[in-house]
């Protein structure tokens, strides 16, 4: 039996001729990546190690993000710690302030992640990267600092679904609505410990921004990555932005997968996901009752690229935020949001009554720049709406596209483009 693109990938990484779903493997690392919340755990870790040097600082990235600029002491004194360190080994890709950004949209943007890579992070969604065709999946702290020391990690080989993507998506569907889709489909546990595989000429007609949101949300269905062939896009994307060597892999013929599903991405509408799990979706046509938001949230390392800050652009364009809704627009990374500053996408978004934050995870885990209050109602680009995700437990999140996101900040309920005309 033939092997899929991840465990082509691991058996790589850990110097195996094969590997087969199930197997235990002890992989070398491309990249470790920390940020201000996961990085301070990791090295409070590696004082108990007795060696206590990096493998390599090249292969480490430390992300300020979450709280940044900080927001209170607490968060300040995780940053000094991760700054102390970073200083101390030298390490090379340390973002801090003035050069951070989502850590999700910053890496692969700074050329740090590239096909074939094996990458772990102390961040769930690191399986992000599985857009460009590399392996990279969220873990623990300890992990992370097992990881920085030694550059490897073990890993239980995981087997894989295929999902075979058909089709051209209709205008105002974008990454976020088939990615929600399929969670919808197998559940936010379908995919438990399983690599989520994309394949098929529906590919093509999906941007890198959209892969990325969705080995973004591979999590979300409990896989362990998610991952994409390197066609030409992925070759192009690469090129521009790193000088890195990267290897691709495609999945033998006769790879086995758990399951396979064919999704045409021109019967798909907008979907929302309803509180208080990414499971518990409806398309637009199914929401038959208004729902009255307070707040529309755009960005994240799911939505916070520049496909993503265009889209809801062409719909607050000579439009205004509804009163009584609060409209907060994030930018990914310093790129993105000097793009969008050139691109007069961020005078659009303030002429309409949004403010534009610096980039930051921010409301996204219920940290700053947007916190929901008891009752409070938002649709939000973001990835998870678990009960007191983004503040109280009273409240409830609704995740959606930038599209629907921007749309409803103008009606002030869930709402498609096309109820403003577009």
């Amino acid at each position: 039996m033939g092997m899929t693109m991840t465990q082509k990938i691991l058996a790589q990484a850990a110097g195996l001729d094969k590997v087969e779903a199930g197997q235990l493997i002890e992989a070398d690392l491309d990249l470790v990546l920390g940020n201000d919340i996961t990085s301070p755990v990791a090295i409070h870790e590696m004082d108990k190690f007795e060696k206590n040097d990096v493998f390599d600082k090249e292969k480490i990235a430390l992300v300020m993000d979450h709280f940044i600029p900080n927001k209170d002491i607490k968060s300040a004194e995780h940053c000094k710690c991760v700054r102390e360190f970073a200083c101390k080994h030298d390490i090379t890709n340390y973002f801090d302030v003035g050069q951070m950004g989502i850590e999700h949209a910053l890496l692969p943007e700074q050329g740090l992640t590239v096909a074939g890579d094996v990458i772990i992070g102390a961040d769930s969604h690191t399986c992000t990267y599985g857009a460009l065709g590399a392996f990279s999946t969220g873990v623990g702290s300890t992990d992370m600092a097992a990881g920085m020391v030694n550059g490897k990690a073990w890993f239980k080989v995981p087997s894989a679904i295929k999902f075979n993507l058909i089709g051209k998506p209709s205008k105002w569907v974008s990454g976020k609505d088939v990615i929600l889709h399929i969670i919808g489909m197998i559940g936010v546990d379908g995919a438990l410990y399983k690599s989520m595989e994309f394949t098929g000429e529906g590919i093509a007609n999906l941007t890198m921004d959209d892969r990325f949101t969705i080995a973004n949300m591979a999590i979300e269905a409990g896989g362990k990555n998610g991952i994409f062939p390197v066609d030409d896009q992925a070759i192009t994307y690469m090129e521009e932005h790193s000088k890195r060597p990267y290897k691709i892999f495609t999945a033998d013929e006769d790879a086995e997968y758990d399951e396979e599903y064919t999704i045409d991405l021109s019967e798909l509408k907008p979907t929302i996901a309803f509180p208080h799990l990414p499971e518990n979706t409806k398309t637009i046509d199914e929401v038959t009752e208004d729902v009255v938001i307070d707040q529309s949230v755009i960005g994240s390392c799911t939505n916070g690229r520049i496909d993503d800050l265009r889209v809801a652009a062409e719909i607050l364009k000579d439009r205004k935020v509804k009163k009584g809704v609060r409209c907060i627009v994030i930018p990914a990374t310093q790129t993105i949001y000097l793009q969008a500053m050139e691109e007069g996408l961020l005078k659009i978004f303030i002429e309409a009554g949004a403010v534009v934050s610096t980039p930051t995870c921010g409301p996204c885990l219920g940290g700053y720049m947007g916190i929901l209050a008891e009752g409070e109602r938002c649709v939000s680009t973001t990835n998870r709406n678990f009960v007191g995700r983004m503040g109280h437990v009273g409240s409830e999140i609704y995740l959606a596209s930038p599209a629907i996101a921007a749309a409803s900040a103008v009606t002030g309920k869930i709402s498609a483009p096309e109820e403003l005309g577009m």
